[in-house]
């Protein structure tokens, strides 16, 4: 490889590193102004979902704290997500299957 660009006229050489430092210049810029859309595009993103969800917020459910007896008869019932009232089953059938 060495002995190719032993043979080129330093002219020519020069010309050609010129030419690859621009290419490698222009690739860089390219990433990076690809990378700063795509951190805007993510805020962007961010905000909107923030704007959905603020809207959905409505939806609770009611689960009461599991215990043992009528100790929990009089307890009150704690609004709760319907996303955490799942995670509460499972976890209770979880327990439950292990003993």
């Amino acid at each position: 490889m060495l002995a190719l660009l032993e043979n080129l006229p330093k002219e020519t050489l020069s010309l050609q590193l010129g030419y690859g430092a621009v290419l490698m210049v222009l690739g860089m810029f390219t990433v990076f102004v690809f990378l700063i859309v795509l951190i805007y595009c993510t805020k962007l993103m961010s905000v909107i979902c923030r704007a959905i969800l603020k809207g959905k917020k409505g939806s609770k459910t009611e689960a009461k704290i599991p215990g043992k007896g009528d100790e929990n008869k009089s307890s009150k019932a704690l609004p709760v997500d319907e996303d955490v009232a799942i995670a509460i089953a499972i976890a209770l059938s979880y327990e439950r299957s292990n003993e």
